[in-house]
């Protein structure tokens, strides 16, 4: 549909597209360590496009098959991959769906970029210093890795964004579009406090759904009722 999508690197990104019925389209990014098949977006993609609406969910570089290290993987490089993306649906209206840090990504992308004209964040990243110190602060930049996952390296390039960028909290008056905060109760990655915090700095309209039970991923049950909400959201305000 879109032939290669590459970034300002050259380096070329792995998307799948879901065909809607219009100009509208959703573009779905994921969180650190993810790429563009887990589970929750795949399953949030075929939603909507079963409701007509065009989505595209892709993998940011160093991550997933996209092309890149996942050493040079950071906030600030992945809000200039998805500038990268936005450049190839000029012919689109623009929702943005970004889960965890991918939600970060959303809102400093939003903040300067009038193409994204909705906004959704799912289990959004807002205090990036604070998670980073919690998730990743006992482990030595550019010798362990996330989680334990040998492939996940930590580097000091990422925990040095993420100190700088701090919290997009303060991003977030820049975009005054429709926006939706989703989180879930019992979530132990990105608290719901995250989400509580940004609604704050955030302009009207922007709204907290709250899904009670549902952890970080929206897994089990919680994928259907995610999906169900948010594309019918996204259908009112796109």
């Amino acid at each position: 549909m879109f032939g290669e999508i590459r970034n300002e690197h050259g380096e070329q990104l792995d998307w799948t597209y879901h065909k809607g019925k219009d100009n509208r389209i959703v573009v779905i990014g994921h969180g650190v360590t993810g790429n563009k098949d887990r589970p929750a977006l795949v399953a949030l993609a075929e939603g909507l496009a079963d409701a007509g609406i065009s989505a595209l969910r892709f993998s940011f570089s160093g991550n997933g098959e996209s092309e890149g290290a996942f050493l040079d993987s950071t906030i600030t490089k992945e809000v200039a991959d998805l500038g990268s993306v936005l450049d190839n649906l000029n012919d689109y209206k623009v929702c943005y769906v970004g889960h965890s840090m991918g939600g970060a990504v959303g809102v400093l992308r939003a903040a300067i970029d009038e193409r994204i004209e909705v906004l959704v964040s799912l289990a959004g990243m807002v205090h990036t210093k604070a998670f980073a110190d919690r998730e990743f602060g006992d482990v030595t930049p550019d010798e362990g890795f996330m989680w334990d996952e040998p492939d996940c390296p930590l580097s000091q390039a990422y925990m040095d964004d993420m100190i700088v960028i701090d919290s997009v909290a303060k991003q977030a008056s820049k975009f005054g579009g429709p926006w939706l905060l989703v989180h879930g109760s019992e979530d132990d990655i990105v608290p719901i406090q995250d989400s509580i915090d940004i609604l704050n700095y955030a302009n009207e309209p922007t709204e907290l759904l709250d899904l009670p039970g549902a952890d970080h991923v929206f897994s089990g049950d919680s994928t259907a009722v995610m999906v169900e909400k948010v594309v019918a959201w996204i259908e009112q305000k796109l």
